[in-house]
């Protein structure tokens, strides 16, 4: 610090702010949501703090100042953190024996004309039509979309009988059994079938864990708005936690080999990704590149939708869509058998 000229010092001083919080922020994983809710609102910052501490990295390097160790430590550190924010390069392989699964949060086609489009439930029927994945995993679903005449079987669960919103999942695959989890006091759910498979008996899960109802354009951060977000956020944590805890029951009891669509509503950094997430492969980690990107927030790259498969798949392909008829992307998967 001695040799840092006064405009330095005081860089220095906010890269060790950022890069204690980056150090605090690898904790959050394993810490439950409601021993530390507000601490758990960190895990949706990490793609930010990785980004200011490479920042911080390149700014002593160019300098030739020592001070880079400091955030090159912390991210050498978390180093397993890194792929799961971004990916160099994608893996692409085939097998003549495989499955395509795709996910996507249409929030319910459109109906309240978020996006000034009247033909937005027409675009998202015929993007689907056209890429017609073996298995489609949709989340806040509207069930007057013509996507239920691409598939021969189906499940559709709305918690409301007066409503037509909710989950689905569509297969090309024969389902032999089928259910529901029932999240209570939320509008939130998750569903599962069993299908078959040449002759396995595979399930597939369609989770849609508790929404952080995040606008864009009214979430501003004044500091009044700022207080009751973070509120806000740790409350819906806690609920997550809650949510995930009986879908890991579900899961151990299950013996089939299994495929996991969720809108988790929170990040590869948090507790409810790590528990879920315990052995599975991540697609997007497996065979994606880029950011990965599946929420549309203020160009913060969030990942919050993801195809996790059973150790016993390979993951072959992944792709995420630009498509913007959501203020979610879809994401595909294709799996080996």
């Amino acid at each position: 610090m001695k040799n840092l000229s006064l405009i330095n010092k005081i860089i220095f001083i906010i890269n060790s702010a950022f890069a204690v919080l980056l150090l605090l922020s690898y904790t959050i994983p394993y810490i439950k949501p409601t021993y530390l809710p507000l601490i758990s609102v960190l895990s949706l910052l990490v793609p930010i703090l990785l980004i200011i501490n490479n920042l911080f990295l390149i700014y002593w390097l160019v300098q030739f100042k020592k001070q880079f160790l400091l955030s090159l430590f912390c991210l050498v550190f978390g180093i397993n953190y890194a792929s799961s924010f971004y990916k160099f390069k994608s893996k692409a392989t085939s097998s003549n024996l495989h499955t395509s699964v795709m996910s996507y949060n249409v929030r319910l086609f459109n109906l309240y004309q978020w996006i000034k489009d009247k033909n937005i439930g027409t675009k998202l029927d015929e993007f689907i039509k056209n890429e017609k994945p073996d298995i489609l995993c949709l989340q806040e679903y509207y069930s007057d979309s013509s996507v239920e005449h691409f598939y021969p079987y189906k499940y559709l669960y709305f918690k409301d009988s007066t409503r037509k919103n909710g989950q689905a999942i569509f297969s090309k695959y024969k389902i032999i059994n089928k259910g529901s989890l029932n999240f209570e006091k939320t509008s939130n759910n998750a569903i599962f079938v069993d299908i078959i498979k040449n002759i396995d008996t595979v399930r597939v899960y369609n989770i849609h864990l508790e929404s952080q109802h995040l606008n864009p354009k009214k979430d501003s951060l004044t500091k009044a708005n700022s207080e009751r977000l973070l509120k806000s956020i740790a409350k819906t944590f806690s609920r997550q936690q809650t949510q995930i805890e009986l879908v890991k029951q579900h899961l151990d009891e299950n013996n089939y080999k299994t495929i996991i669509c969720v809108d988790l509503n929170n990040t590869a950094f948090s507790w409810a990704y790590r528990v879920l997430k315990s052995d599975f492969k991540d697609a997007y980690v497996e065979a994606g590149e880029g950011f990965g990107t599946t929420f549309n927030y203020n160009y913060i790259p969030l990942r919050i939708d993801f195809i996790l498969a059973d150790p016993r798949f390979e993951v072959l392909n992944f792709k995420k869509f630009n498509v913007k008829y959501s203020d979610h992307f879809p994401i595909k998967a294709t799996l080996g058998f």
